[in-house]
């Protein structure tokens, strides 16, 4: 999804398949109904995919167990879904991951650059812990952006790495 995290999406033509309008409108009211969901926030990635034979596939991660099932709820009563295949992860429970968490919301949106970024009712950068590992994914402006929140969330004490999965908005422009 655009702003949670980049969609996947298959758009394969098959026979019998169901057609590549009411695709187009699948995915657009599923990436709808998971933006909404209430405790969907930056520290979660949920990403999906929509198959030519109605079924939906949630992907990602997320810190809060309900949020699995709520994302499942919301998308199984979706006009034109036929199946539901739930591969989200809850992340595991951990003190360390929590500090981290904060730590790097701190340090990437409490950046002057970045800070722009926070003003939105779900912010693009979401931030993954698990284990001490950082991973960031979603969606910003410029190159310059994606470096420096790469930079920022390396800063973080107590992280064991950083994988920078932040698409450039730019370079999907210039395709």
């Amino acid at each position: 999804m655009v702003a949670l995290a980049s969609p996947t999406t298959q758009n394969n033509a098959a026979a019998g398949a169901v057609s590549q309008k009411s695709i187009d409108r699948i995915i657009k009211e599923v990436r709808h109904e998971l933006v909404m969901l209430p405790f969907y926030g930056v520290f979660d990635n949920l990403a999906y995919k929509v198959d030519p034979d109605g079924t939906v596939t949630l992907l990602g991660q997320v810190s809060r167990p309900v949020l699995k099932s709520d994302a499942e709820n919301a998308v199984k009563h979706i006009e034109g879904v036929e199946r539901v295949v739930n591969n989200i992860e809850v992340l595991p429970t951990s003190i360390n991951d929590d500090q981290i968490r904060r730590a790097a919301y701190r340090a990437i949106y409490g950046n002057e650059v970045l800070s722009q970024y926070q003003l939105r009712a779900v912010p693009p950068i979401h931030i993954i812990v698990k284990n001490g590992h950082i991973t960031l994914e979603g969606v910003v402006a410029r190159a310059m952006d994606k470096q420096i929140a790469g930079m920022q969330a390396n800063s973080v004490p107590g992280a064991f790495s950083v994988t920078n999965n932040l698409v450039v908005e730019e370079e999907d422009k210039k395709k």
